[in-house]
C-alpha cells in the first residue's frame, strides 16, 4: 500500500505519520509532476486531488480531504470513482459554537450598538435616558431600558443543520437556558439537548417559531440558495439570522431587502456568497448586521486536531479498520 501526499507535509507531520503507517509507504511529493509519477501505484491520497492526478491513479481506494467542506474539492470524476472519501469534519464544533454564542450575546445585550457609540464617545443607554431610574414609573418598575436589554435564557434557537457543529451549538445554547429546536435530513436527536430533531420539511415551522435562526448546514446541491425572500418572510420580524454554514446558502440580495424592509430584525454573518464582501455592499452600513470575515472556525486548537485526525485515519487504513469521517460523495457531506 502507498499513500501519496501532495502538497508535501512538513517534516514533523511526516514523522507522526510514519509512526503509524506500518506497511503503508509514504510518498511526500513536493511537486505536481512527482505526485503524478507516484499515482499509478498509489492506493491512498492526501491533499489536493485534481482530475489529472485521479486520471493517473490505477489502484486508488482511499482519498483523505484536508478540508471539512467539499464543494471546492469534489469533481465529477471523483464522485463516480469507487474510492472512499473522508474529510475533516468534527474539528470545529466547539470553536464555532462559541462564535455563535458570542454573536447572540452581543445581540441581546446590544453590544454591537454600544461599540459604535463608544467610537463616538456617546453615552446613550438604548431604551431611554442616561439612567434606568429616569425611565421607571416607580421602585422596581420595568423601564424601557430593561426591555431593550434581553437575556438568552428563554429565547428560542432554531438550528438548520444539526450535524457536529449544529449539535455543539445546541448544547451550549441549552446551558444558557435557551429552548432549542432543529431540522436535519439525517440526525433525529441530540442526546440531553433536543429530543426530536425535525426532518427538513419542518423548516417553515422552525423559522416561524425561532428568535434566532442559525444556519449550520454544509454547501450541497440541495442547500444552495436555501434562504431567499420566502424564508425571511416566514421568520418573526424580531428574529435574527446567523450564518456560519456556507455563504451560498443565503441569497444576499434577498437578505438585504429583508433587512431593509424589516422582515427580520438583523443578521450575523461569517460567510457570504461573495468573499470578500465588496466594500460598497449595503450590509456594511447596517447597524443591525454583524460581519466577521469567515473566521468562525479560527482557533489555535484546529491544526493539532487536523493532524490527529489524519494520523488516526492513516493508522486505521494501515490496519484495515473503518475510517473516520467517510462521506457520501453524491451528497457532498
Amino acid at each position: 500500500m502507498k499513500l501519496v501526499l501532495h502538497p508535501a507535509v512538513d517534516s514533523a507531520r511526516l514523522e507522526r505519520l510514519r509512526e503509524v503507517a506500518g506497511e503503508v509507504s509514504l510518498c511526500n511529493c513536493d511537486t505536481l509532476k512527482q505526485a503524478q509519477g507516484e499515482m499509478p501505484s498509489a492506493s491512498a491520497f492526501f491533499g489536493k486531488l485534481t482530475p489529472e492526478l485521479l486520471a493517473a491513479a490505477g489502484e486508488l481506494d482511499w482519498v483523505q480531504s484536508p478540508t471539512a467542506s467539499l464543494e471546492h474539492y469534489l469533481f465529477p470524476e471523483l464522485i463516480e470513482h469507487p474510492c472512499t472519501l473522508t474529510n475533516m469534519r468534527g474539528l470545529f464544533g466547539d470553536v464555532i459554537a462559541e462564535h455563535v454564542v458570542g454573536q447572540m450575546l452581543c445581540i441581546v445585550r446590544n453590544l454591537h450598538i454600544y461599540l459604535r457609540q463608544q467610537l463616538q464617545h456617546r453615552w446613550a443607554p438604548i431604551g431611554g435616558e442616561s439612567t434606568r431610574a429616569s425611565n421607571a414609573t416607580g421602585p422596581g418598575a420595568v423601564s424601557p431600558i430593561d426591555l431593550a436589554h434581553r437575556t438568552l435564557a428563554g429565547c428560542r434557537l432554531g438550528i438548520v443543520g444539526v450535524g457536529a457543529i449544529g449539535s455543539e451549538i445546541a448544547r451550549k445554547a441549552r446551558l444558557l437556558g435557551m429552548t432549542v429546536c432543529g431540522v436535519d435530513p439525517l440526525v433525529r436527536s441530540v442526546p440531553d439537548v433536543i429530543d426530536e430533531v425535525w426532518p427538513t420539511k419542518e423548516r417553515p415551522r422552525l423559522l416561524a417559531e425561532s428568535d434566532f435562526v442559525v444556519i449550520a448546514a454544509p454547501h450541497t446541491p440541495r442547500t444552495e440558495k436555501l434562504f431567499r425572500a420566502e424564508q425571511f418572510q416566514l421568520m418573526q420580524s424580531t428574529a435574527w439570522l446567523i450564518n456560519i454554514g456556507r455563504g451560498v446558502i443565503v441569497d444576499l440580495h434577498d437578505l438585504t431587502i429583508a433587512l431593509e424592509q424589516g422582515d427580520i430584525a438583523g443578521a450575523a454573518l461569517d460567510v457570504f456568497e461573495q468573499e470578500p464582501l465588496p466594500p460598497e455592499h449595503p450590509l456594511w452600513e447596517m447597524e443591525n448586521v454583524l460581519i466577521t470575515p469567515h473566521i468562525a472556525a479560527a482557533s489555535p486548537l484546529i491544526p493539532q486536531r487536523h493532524l490527529e485526525t489524519l494520523v488516526e485515519n492513516v493508522r486505521r487504513y494501515a490496519h484495515g479498520e473503518p475510517l473516520l469521517n467517510v462521506v457520501n460523495k453524491r451528497e457532498w457531506y
